[in-house]
Parts: C-alpha cells; sequence; structure tokens
C-alpha cells in the first residue's frame, strides 16, 4: 500500500507509517494511493474521484478546511484528525498573544531594538491587565476551552461564550456564560478569542459591522483561520481607533509577509501559523494520525470521523 505524505511529521511517527508501507510525496498517480496525511496540503475532489483505492484521509491537526469532506463522504472514505493533541499549544499561544497585545510586548522590542524610547515606562505603551477581564470566547471548542481554563486559573477572568453547537446548559456546565448573539456577546468581552473552524458559515464572520460592537478597549485574537476575521474590516477598525489591538496566528494568504497592510501597523501582532507548532504537540498529533491511519489501512473502523463516514 501507499500513503501520500509530503510535509513534515515528527520523525517517529513517519517511520512508523514507513515501516508498513510506501511513502509517496505527490498526487501523480492517486489512483495507486491508500492513504492520504496532510497538514496543510489540499486535497480536492479532483484527487479524490481519481484516488480509486484510497480508504482514509488523515488530519494531523484539527481543521479539515483543506480537503473535500463532501466528496469524501460521496466516495465513502473516512477523514479523521487529531482534535486534543494540539489543544494546550494553541491555547497556550493564545494566552501569549493576548499579553503580547495587552501589555505591548512585541511593539516595545521593535523600538527599543531601533531607536529606543526616550524615557523609561513611556506613556504611549501604557498596557492593561489580563486579571479580572471578560473572555469573550467565539467557538466553545477544545482549544478556547482550555485557554479559558488557563485564563480563570491564572487571571481570574470572566469567560462568555457564543457558539451555534453547544446547549446552554453544557456551557453552563463549563463556566461559560453563554449568548445568543454574537454581537451582544462582543459588546461585553474585553479580549475576543476566536476559535472556530472555517466553513461557509463562518468566513467574514467577524467584519466592521462586529468590530464596531466591539469595546474601544477590546483586543481581538484569532488563531484559528484566516478568512473567519475579514482583513480589511480588522485594518480599517485598528488605524481607526475601533478597537485596541489585535493579534493573528492565521491569515487568507500563508504564509503572512509584509505585503499584507495589516503588518504596517503598531497595535497589530501576526505569527506564521505557529498555534500548533510546538516539540510536545507535533509528537502527539504525528503519533495520532498515523496510528489512526494505520488502524484503518489494516482494516479498522475508525470510531470517529470528521464527515460520518
Amino acid at each position: 500500500m501507499k500513503v501520500y505524505l509530503r510535509e513534515y511529521i515528527d520523525p517517529p511517527a513517519r517511520a512508523k507509517l514507513a515501516e508498513k508501507f510506501e511513502i509517496v510525496e505527490s498526487f501523480d498517480h492517486p489512483e495507486e494511493i491508500d492513504g492520504i496525511i496532510i497538514r496543510t496540503d489540499e486535497v480536492p475532489r479532483e484527487v479524490i474521484e481519481k484516488a480509486t483505492n484510497l480508504k482514509v484521509i488523515g488530519k494531523h491537526g484539527v481543521g479539515c478546511n483543506t480537503i473535500d469532506l463532501e466528496a469524501a463522504k460521496e466516495h465513502g472514505i473516512p477523514v479523521i484528525n487529531t482534535p486534543t493533541a494540539n489543544m494546550n499549544a494553541v491555547a497556550e499561544l493564545i494566552v501569549g498573544l493576548m499579553l503580547d497585545a495587552a501589555r505591548n510586548i512585541s511593539y516595545c522590542d521593535i523600538v527599543t531594538r531601533g531607536e529606543g524610547f526616550s524615557r523609561i515606562a513611556p506613556p504611549e505603551v501604557e498596557g492593561t491587565e489580563l486579571t479580572g477581564k471578560t473572555i469573550g470566547l467565539v467557538g466553545m471548542g477544545n482549544i478556547a476551552r482550555r485557554a479559558g481554563a488557563i485564563l480563570t486559573g491564572g487571571f481570574d477572568a470572566k469567560l462568555v461564550g457564543y457558539d451555534t453547537y453547544i446547549p446552554r446548559e453544557q456551557a453552563e456546565a463549563w463556566g461559560i456564560e453563554q449568548y445568543d448573539k454574537l454581537e451582544d456577546m462582543l459588546e461585553v468581552a474585553d479580549v475576543v478569542n476566536i476559535s472556530v473552524p472555517l466553513t461557509p458559515e463562518t468566513k467574514d464572520m467577524i467584519g466592521a459591522e462586529q468590530l464596531a460592537h466591539m469595546k474601544k478597549s477590546a483586543i481581538l485574537i484569532n488563531a484559528a483561520r484566516g478568512g473567519i476575521v475579514n482583513e480589511d474590516a480588522l485594518y480599517d477598525a485598528l488605524k481607526n481607533g475601533v478597537i485596541r489591538a489585535a493579534a493573528c496566528d492565521a491569515f487568507v494568504d500563508e504564509p503572512p509577509n509584509g505585503e499584507n497592510k495589516l503588518m504596517s501597523l503598531d497595535n497589530f501582532i501576526a505569527t506564521p501559523h505557529i498555534g500548533a507548532d510546538t516539540a510536545e504537540s507535533l509528537e502527539r498529533m504525528g503519533e495520532q494520525v498515523v496510528e489512526q491511519v494505520l488502524f484503518v489501512l489494516d482494516g479498522g473502523k475508525p470510531e470517529r470521523t470528521v464527515n460520518g463516514v
């Protein structure tokens, strides 16, 4: 059997896969491929329809927006992912970005390495504390709740949330005050975190209208997927003081660079989609995705799939 794997995964996981199957790094002969493992690669309908031997698609991570899930379902191909393997890594980055934006850490570093400031503790970089603040969770999945736990445990924060898939009773059990309308939640939050998948429903979920509902002192964090936050609207909101600051680990065009106009703003922080990029997270994701793909190729039926196959 042959498994498509072009991107880097933890070496022991790759070695385990190579012990049983031949690894190929292109879709030149999709009809010969039995399994697919991806991180950011695309698996379009065209590949799925030509891959007549395909038995499983494994996502190294959580978001499956680069996989044609409907085509996979039509052809009876299960799509699996690793929904909790990167939870700690992404949650910790979210909290780190919040602290960076609240205390102007990146901006202070840049200025200090250049011309420097004219005085100690310059008033123009006065920060704000996270302690006791209200944190708005757009999406209340594993990553958001883990970030929320860090913030409540370490900063005595209050959690409010918006998620159309979570029953109110469940949100209350998690200690999250749930709102039925996104805009109502945005109005009370001091910091807003985005943790939803990119789907047709969530594309441009945060645009000019939603940003206008946020506090002028608010901070926005997106470590989910590019396209959920409208980048043009965010640029205007940051430039015009509609909100205090924002930090993104995900962009429409990746990897991001200086051509993105958001990078020209002092109140914006960018990281190149590093949320899950820790040694521990990569080890967990690699091991879990390879184990699940091996299980299916050995004739097993996965207990849980992304596309319901």
